[in-house]
């Protein structure tokens, strides 16, 4: 008995040290496992997909926006990634009467839907990462379609790449310490009514949301930054001195990219951090982050395909939102929020 209670003993305690010893840095392996799982060649497959003419330009509530959802949703079930446990499954219904009152043009819709996927923490559960992107497009105009493979296919593949990642460190026994909300919202070209409507009918309370990461176009170069290894960021210390921060540590630590601020301000001409969808979250006091590349020549066109996306930056782009999300669900403390809009 004295020795089974001895052996006991010395068995928890190995396990405690077991668990201790896990690094979560940049320079542990469990991070490098991870990170290195976001493949540009599987953000190709899955862009070819959601990108392909057959999904009709992704318009809100359009059959090819379904059939689009359809294909997020089985990547989600193939990898054993489920939706929150306070929904029924994983798609979020945004009405059409809804986006109707906020249409700013006299349009009409249907009822769409919200896709949310869902990795639960293992330490701070009730605390939330939300990383985000539109998964619609502007559909089919006079028999042309807009493939939106930038705008904003390369987004949606990217939070799927995400989930992939923080998944493989789940299944390896490290799973965030924080909860990872993956949000794909619907109708953000018409008016980000798919945000709007999250951010008014929270899965989770809004208190406990710790940061929005916003993906939207990171696929291709604008003309002031061709051929360079960049991306802008915008909002990330309008509401938190801790954002900017880490998100700059991380990519210290992992690509090395070009940081541009040149959207990073309120009063920009071009108003980017009021035109996606991480605005619908500043508005209520949480952190953002909204990753983009630029203005490039293929905006709104039906030329923005595929075939003309760079896959190694989306790449590294993708890799630098995991690596910033990765240390706002592992970090002990959640970042503080010490500014106004």
């Amino acid at each position: 008995m004295r020795f089974y209670k001895i052996f006991t003993t010395l068995s928890f305690v190995a396990l405690l040290s077991s668990c201790a010893a896990v690094n979560y840095s940049y320079d542990g392996k469990v991070f490098k496992d991870a990170y290195s799982s976001i493949k540009s060649e599987e953000l190709k497959e899955n862009l070819y997909v959601i990108a392909a003419d057959d999904m009709e330009g992704r318009d809100t509530g359009s059959p090819g926006q379904k059939r689009a959802a359809d294909y997020i949703i089985n990547f989600y079930k193939n990898l054993n990634i489920s939706h929150p446990p306070e929904m029924s499954s994983y798609l979020q219904t945004v009405p059409a009467d809804y986006m109707n009152k906020k249409s700013r043009r006299g349009e009409t819709f249907n009822d769409s839907a919200n896709i949310l996927a869902f990795i639960k923490g293992r330490e701070k559960p009730e605390e939330i990462v939300v990383i985000s992107a539109h998964y619609d497009h502007v559909g089919t105009k006079n028999g042309v379609v807009y493939n939106g493979a930038d705008d904003d296919g390369s987004g949606t593949v990217a939070v799927m790449e995400i989930a992939e990642a923080f998944k493989q460190a789940e299944k390896e026994g490290h799973g965030p310490k924080r909860s990872i909300l993956f949000l794909h919202v619907t109708g953000e070209e018409h008016g980000l009514f798919g945000s709007s409507y999250y951010a008014d009918n929270p899965i989770f309370p809004l208190k406990n949301t710790v940061a929005d990461l916003n993906i939207d176009m990171i696929g291709r170069d604008d003309a002031d930054n061709r051929g360079q290894n960049y991306v802008y960021v915008i909002g990330s210390e309008m509401l938190s001195s801790d954002l900017k921060k880490i998100n700059e540590t991380a990519n210290a630590k992992t690509n090395q990219l070009i940081l541009n601020y040149k959207y990073d301000d309120p009063n920009d001409p071009q108003r980017l951090y009021y035109r996606s969808d991480h605005y619908n979250f500043a508005k209520k006091g949480i952190p953002v982050a909204f990753f983009f590349d630029g203005i490039h020549e293929d905006y709104h066109k039906p030329t923005d395909d595929p075939e003309k996306i760079n896959y190694v930056l989306l790449q590294k782009r993708a890799q630098l939102v995991f690596a910033t999300a990765w240390e706002l669900a592992n970090r002990k403390d959640r970042i503080v929020v010490d500014k106004k809009q």
